[in-house]
């Protein structure tokens, strides 16, 4: 009898089991519905694998978390991002920071990472079977489980049990069945659709260091960083970050929302307006597409012609023909570009979703249930997701750490 049944081969699957493995447990074993385990990993990262963030303070850590924040700072004081660096250096997996903070494997391969957690786990003696799919869960009076699944004859009986099935409905609907609340699923990290017409022409723009507003319901949920324009409307890393931070109130309001964009990186009004009557003396003659003040040479050109379409300005006239009204109009396309949000970006392009297992009802000390003793969740399936950036890759190996410890600590106990 397995002294650990892992239900998920994925990142925190994978982890849970190693760890759990490597402080001595004996019987441990990962099942895999599909025939490819970690296959997120693989694909992560434009098959790169954005391993996690350095993001070095856990203080500083929960704040990438819109689901979880409060309740991952234990968690993440035990393990977090240096933790997880030196996990897998010490398994022969070395770390590279990106300048925007992502850190991936030096070889730029996530296949470097995939083998390394495969042959760890066969090291230290896990048994992985794949395309067996976890389907029912029966307590045993006396302490354990008995398990069903798919591409077995018979049931098997387990001490403990690790749900790590990710974002996967399956997973969930055993939770629930187990006694567990289940925090509705919604999608996060995701792009937005905009009645903008003008932006379609220019898809593959990006623009940096961007504040964004949306307002959805009422509420206001602010982000300044990378904005890329899609033939859709837009994406890039500040857009997910708000749409993770917004996710549950903009699928209340069925994706309908206003954007409010400031296209000039945060300028004062006032310095705007100073330039922009500069322009008109030391630019007089230039035409409006061919010259622009110091505070706008920011935008893309493409951007830019764009922004004057918006603000129904003619690109072929001079600087000194600039009316006070037509000044008026630039600004506000400037500072305060306004879209309407017809939705989310197109139809599976979510990263990640929000929802699942309900924190209040995990010990997150060990990531053991608070219904059911014996039972564990990690990652993606409890109520918990992060921004993008590597940021759901670290909750994976810190929850599946944790678990893997307080798994054979009850074992020895």
């Amino acid at each position: 009898m397995p002294e650990l049944v892992v239900a998920g081969g994925g990142a925190a699957g994978f982890m849970a089991a190693i760890t759990a493995a490597e402080a001595g447990l004996k019987q441990v074993q990962i099942w895999e519905a599909t025939a490819e385990p970690l296959a997120k990993v693989r694909i992560s990262g434009g098959g790169r694998c954005n391993v996690t963030h350095a993001c070095w303070d856990p203080a500083e850590l929960v704040s990438n978390y819109p689901r979880g924040e409060r309740p991952l700072r234990g968690p993440f004081s035990r393990f977090a991002t240096g933790d997880a660096v030196a996990w897998f250096s010490e398994r022969g997996v070395d770390l590279q920071q990106e300048a925007d903070g992502r850190m991936f494997p030096v070889s730029n391969s996530s296949a470097t990472v995939v083998e390394a957690l495969r042959s760890r786990a066969q090291a230290v003696g896990v048994q992985l079977y794949t395309q067996r799919a976890l389907q029912a869960v029966q307590p045993l009076s006396k302490g354990g489980f008995e398990l069903k699944a798919r591409g077995l004859d018979s049931s098997i009986c387990c001490d403990q049990l690790l749900l790590a099935t990710g974002g996967h409905p399956s997973g969930r609907k055993l939770a629930q069945a187990l006694g567990h609340e289940l925090v509705a699923p919604v999608p996060s990290l995701f792009t937005l659709r905009l009645d903008a017409h003008f932006l379609r022409d220019l898809a593959g723009v990006s623009q940096g260091s961007v504040p964004l507003e949306l307002l959805v319901g009422g509420e206001s949920f602010r982000q300044r960083g990378t904005v890329l324009i899609t033939h859709w409307g837009v994406s890039g890393p500040a857009v997910l970050r708000l749409t993770a931070f917004a996710a549950r109130t903009l699928h209340k309001h069925q994706y309908r929302a206003e954007l409010r964009i400031d296209w000039c990186e945060g300028a004062s009004l006032e310095i705007l307006q100073q330039q922009l009557k500069q322009a008109r003396q030391d630019l007089a003659r230039k035409q409006m597409a061919n010259g622009r003040p110091e505070i706008l040479q920011v935008l893309k050109r493409r951007l830019w012609l764009a922004l004057l379409n918006q603000a129904e300005l003619n690109p072929a006239m001079p600087w000194a023909e600039l009316s006070r009204q037509a000044e008026q109009r630039l600004l506000q396309v400037l500072q305060r570009s306004v879209y309407k949000v017809l939705g989310k970006g197109p139809f599976g392009e979510e990263f990640v979703t929000a929802g699942g297992v309900a924190l209040t009802e995990v010990n997150l000390a060990r990531m053991e249930s608070k219904k059911q003793p014996g039972l564990f969740f990690a990652g993606e399936i409890m109520d918990v997701d992060g921004v993008t950036g590597g940021f759901n890759f670290q909750h994976c190996w810190s929850s599946g750490w944790i678990a893997g410890r307080a798994i054979t600590a009850n074992h020895h106990s």
